[in-house]
C-alpha cells in the first residue's frame, strides 16, 4: 500500500518486548500452518532489533525447515507486515521461509516508537526516509545471521530474495542500487519507475471512488480488501508526503543504478489498473534495468484489470502461482539432509 486520503484510527499497543539485535523476544509470537507436507515451525519467538538510531524494529518470521531461500518482505506505507500472512503461507508451502519487519513508524514498531499513539502511525521519527531504508537493509543482515545460526555445519548459505510492495518496492529499488550483492533475486510488486510523470503522488483513489465509500477501492477489486484495510487499527491513510514531510518524501525519487550485477534476476508484478504507476511506469522501469543497469533477466507481468495490491486481488491465486513459479525457476531446490539413523 502506498498512500490514500483518509483518517486516523485509535488502537491499543499490543504487548511487545524489545531486545538487542538478533535476541529472541518471547512475547511476540505467531502461529502458522501450511500444506504440501512442508514443516512450518509454529509459535516461534519473534524478536526485534535495534536500528542505528536506537529504535526497536519489530519483525515477524514464517520459517520452514530446510528452506529453498529466504524471502525478505518489505511492506508499503501506512500498513504493516502482518497484512502479508497469506503471502507468507503460500511461500511456506512452496519451501520458502519469510521474514518481514514493521518499518519505522509502522505497525508494532510504530506503536512502540510513539508510545502507543495510533495517531502517529506512519511517522518515521529521527532520520526520516534514510533511516527507514537503512533499517530495512540492516534487517537483511539480521536475517542472514539468524539463518546461518540455524544451518547445519557446512551447509551452503541460503539465498535471500528481496520482495518489496508499493513503497516497499521503491525502497527495495534504492537498496539494490547500493547493495545488489546482498540479494540473489528481487521481486517488485505494485511498483513504479521512481521519477515524476511515472509515479502518481495525487489522489490514488480518484478513478475508483465511485465504486465505494472507503477511500481504499484502488487497492483491489475485492471489496473485502478495502474494508479490512480501513478497519485495521494498525493502518493509516495519511499520504507519504504528509507523514515524512515533502523534502524527505522526495528522497524516494531516483533511477536504477548503472552497472548492476548483470545476472541479478528481477520480477515485476503490477496491476493493469494500478494508479500508482501501472503498466506504462513498469515498462519504463524494465527498460531502465536492462539498458541503464545492464540486467539480463528482468520479467514484467501485468495483470489486466488488477489494481494496486496484486497479492490481494481477485486473481491472487494466479499472482502467487506466478511468484512461486518464478522463484522456483531461479533458485535451486534445497538439499534435504540425510535421515538420522538410530
Amino acid at each position: 500500500m502506498l498512500m490514500i486520503p483518509g483518517s486516523r484510527r485509535s488502537s491499543q499497543l499490543l504487548p511487545v518486548r524489545t531486545s538487542a539485535p538478533g535476541t529472541p523476544d518471547a512475547d511476540v509470537r505467531f502461529g502458522n500452518s501450511c500444506s504440501a507436507g512442508r514443516v512450518v515451525r509454529q509459535n516461534e519467538p519473534v524478536p526485534s532489533f535495534i536500528d542505528e538510531y536506537g529504535v526497536p524494529i519489530v519483525y515477524y518470521a514464517w520459517p520452514v525447515d530446510h528452506p529453498r531461500a529466504v524471502v525478505q518482505l518489505v511492506h508499503g506505507v501506512g500498513e504493516h507486515a502482518q497484512r502479508y500472512r497469506e503471502v507468507a503461507r503460500s511461500l511456506n508451502a512452496a519451501g520458502y521461509s519469510v521474514y518481514a519487519d514493521d518499518h519505522r513508524g509502522h505497525g508494532q514498531t510504530g506503536m512502540l516508537q510513539h508510545g502507543g499513539d495510533a495517531g502517529q502511525l506512519g511517522k518515521p521519527g529521527p532520520g526520516g526516509m534514510r533511516a527507514v531504508v537503512a533499517a530495512v537493509h540492516a534487517f537483511t543482515g539480521v536475517i542472514r545471521k539468524q539463518v546461518a545460526e540455524q544451518a547445519r555445519p557446512g551447509q551452503p548459505a541460503v539465498p535471500v530474495v528481496l520482495l518489496g510492495h508499493s513503497w516497499g518496492s521503491l525502497m527495495a529499488q534504492m537498496i539494490v542500487n547500493e547493495h545488489p550483492e546482498d540479494y540473489q533475486a528481487v521481486v517488485l510488486s505494485g511498483t513504479a519507475f521512481r521519477w515524476p510523470g511515472y509515479l502518481n503522488s495525487g489522489d490514488l483513489n480518484a478513478r475508483h471512488k465511485h465504486l465505494g465509500s472507503t477511500g481504499a477501492e484502488w487497492l483491489s477489486r475485492d471489496p473485502a480488501v478495502a474494508a479490512a484495510f480501513v478497519a485495521d487499527p494498525l493502518t493509516t491513510g495519511v499520504p507519504l508526503a504528509k507523514l515524512f514531510g515533502l523534502r524527505d518524501a522526495v528522497r524516494i525519487l531516483g533511477r536504477p543504478a548503472r552497472r548492476l550485477p548483470a545476472t541479478l534476476p528481477v520480477l515485476i508484478q503490477v496491476g493493469g489498473d494500478d494508479p500508482v504507476g501501472g503498466e506504462r511506469s513498469a515498462q519504463k522501469l524494465v527498460a531502465a534495468y536492462t539498458r541503464r543497469s545492464g540486467l539480463t533477466d528482468v520479467r514484467l507481468i501485468v495483470y489486466p484489470g488488477a489494481r494496486h495490491e496484486v497479492y490481494n486481488e481477485t486473481n491472487r491465486a494466479d499472482v502467487l502461482a506466478d511468484l512461486v513459479g518464478w522463484l522456483d525457476a531461479h533458485l535451486p531446490a534445497a538439499v534435504q539432509p540425510d535421515p538420522v539413523e538410530d
